[in-house]
C-alpha cells in the first residue's frame, strides 16, 4: 500500500470520528466495525475521549477491543470523572473468549480510578461466559456502581456460575453503598440468553430481595423452571415499583404460574406481562387471571401465548381485563381456544370496547382433548417427583 493511499484511510476515518459527537456528553463510535488490538489501532479512539470534555456516555458497540486496546483506553478514561453512560455492548466480536476478561478488568479499574459514578452499564452480546463475569466483578462491588440504576446483560452465556458471581456483586454493592447512606437503586435490571437455569435465577432472586428498586426485570431465555420462578416471584414482591416482567420463554408449569400470580397481587404498577411460551397452562392462567381481576390497574400489555391455556382459562383472562383501560395488547395466540374459544374471546373484549387490543390468534392450537390435559398433568406430577 502506497503512503499515499495510507493517508487516504487515515484521513476517511478521521473524518468518520469526526461524526462521532452527539450531543448530551455522549460520545459515539458505534457500528464504527473498528479492529482495534493495539495501543496504535486505539490511537485515533484515545485521540476523541482524551479531546472530549466533560464525558459523560461512550458508545463502543459494533468494534472489536483487544486486551492491548483496552489498557489504552482505559488509560483515557482514568481523567473522565464525569462519565456515567457506558454502552459496551458487543465490542468483543470475534475475540477468544480468555481476551475479554482482561479487557473488562482494564476498562472497570479505569471507571474506579476517575471517580466515576455510573448509571447504565451495557455489556450485552459479549459472550464472555461464567468467566467474563470476573472480568467486571471488582466494577459492579466498587464505589462506581453505587449510583447504578440500569444493567444490560442480554445475551452474554453467564450460565448458573456467572449468574451467581453477578448476584453476589449486586448484593456487596448494595450492602457497600447503604452503609454510605446512599443505597443502590437498581431499576433495569436485563439478563436474558443467559441460561442461568434455577440456581442462576435464585441467586439472583436474593439479590432482587435486597435491591428492592427495580422497575423492569427482563430475563427470557434461560432455562428457569417452576423453582427459579417461585423464587424470581418471592423477590418481586418485595420491588413495589416493578412496571415491566419479561420472563418469556421460560418454563412455569401451574406451581412457578401460582406463585408468579400470588406476587402480581401484591404489585400495584405493573404496564407489562411477557409470559408467553413459559407454559403457564390453564390453572396458572386461572390464576393470573385472579390477579389481575383484584388489581393491575395499570396494566397495558399482555403476553400469555403459546402456553397451552385451553378455552375456559382464556375465557377468564379476558373476562379480568373488564376496566382495564390502559390496556394496549393482548396476546392470546398459539394456545389451544378453538375456533368457539377464539370467538368468546373476542366477544368478550367487543363487549368491553377493547376488540382491538386483542392480537392475532392465528397459530391456535384447536380445543384439545380432556384426556389430553389429564395425560399432562400425570407427566407433571411424575416431573416433578423426579426433580424433588
Amino acid at each position: 500500500m502506497s503512503s499515499k493511499m495510507a493517508s487516504e484511510d487515515i484521513a476517511k476515518l478521521v473524518e468518520s470520528l469526526a461524526k462521532t459527537k452527539v450531543g448530551g456528553g455522549e460520545l459515539s463510535f458505534k457500528g464504527k466495525s473498528l479492529k482495534l488490538n493495539t495501543a496504535e489501532d486505539a490511537e485515533v479512539v484515545i485521540k476523541e475521549i482524551e479531546e472530549y470534555e466533560g464525558l459523560q456516555a461512550l458508545r463502543l458497540e459494533g468494534n472489536t477491543v483487544g486486551v492491548e486496546a483496552a489498557k489504552v483506553i482505559a488509560k483515557a478514561l482514568e481523567r473522565k470523572p464525569d462519565l456515567k453512560k457506558c454502552y459496551w455492548n458487543d465490542m468483543f466480536t470475534g475475540r477468544l473468549r480468555s481476551e475479554i476478561p482482561p479487557a473488562l478488568i482494564s476498562l472497570g479499574e479505569a471507571l474506579i480510578a476517575a471517580g466515576a459514578q455510573l448509571l447504565e452499564l451495557d455489556l450485552s452480546d459479549n459472550a464472555f461466559g461464567p468467566d467474563g463475569v470476573r472480568g467486571f466483578e471488582a466494577l459492579l462491588k466498587s464505589s462506581a456502581c453505587f449510583t447504578l440504576q440500569e444493567l444490560r446483560l442480554n445475551n452474554c452465556g453467564m450460565g448458573i456460575g456467572g449468574g451467581k458471581i453477578l448476584a453476589d456483586s449486586l448484593t456487596i454493592c448494595h450492602k457497600k453503598s447503604s452503609a454510605l447512606g446512599k443505597p443502590m437503586t437498581l431499576k433495569v435490571f436485563v439478563a436474558g440468553r443467559n441460561r442461568l437455569e434455577n440456581d442462576g435465577a435464585t441467586a439472583l432472586a436474593e439479590a432482587f430481595k435486597v435491591i428492592g428498586t427495580l422497575e423492569e426485570v427482563h430475563m427470557p431465555q434461560n432455562g428457569i423452571n417452576h423453582a427459579g420462578i417461585s423464587a424470581l416471584a418471592e423477590s418481586f414482591s418485595v420491588n413495589p415499583l416493578l412496571r415491566i416482567i419479561n420472563l418469556n420463554d421460560n418454563t412455569f408449569t401451574e406451581r412457578g404460574a401460582v406463585a408468579m400470580a400470588e406476587a402480581l397481587k401484591i404489585l400495584r404498577q405493573v404496564e407489562v406481562i411477557n409470559f408467553g411460551d413459559c407454559l403457564v397452562r390453564s390453572k396458572g392462567a386461572l390464576a393470573i387471571a385472579e390477579a389481575i381481576r383484584d388489581g393491575l390497574h395499570k396494566l397495558k400489555e399482555l403476553n400469555l401465548s403459546y402456553c397451552e391455556i385451553k378455552r375456559d382459562a382464556a375465557v377468564a383472562v379476558a373476562e379480568a381485563l373488564e376496566d382495564r383501560m390502559e390496556l394496549e395488547k393482548l396476546d392470546l395466540n398459539g394456545n389451544c381456544l378453538g375456533e368457539e374459544g377464539c370467538d368468546q374471546v373476542q366477544d368478550i373484549l367487543d363487549g368491553f370496547n377493547m376488540a382491538k387490543v386483542l392480537g392475532p390468534l392465528s397459530d391456535d392450537e384447536g380445543d384439545d382433548e380432556d384426556e389430553e390435559e389429564e395425560e399432562d398433568e400425570e407427566e407433571d406430577d411424575d416431573d416433578d417427583e423426579d426433580e424433588e
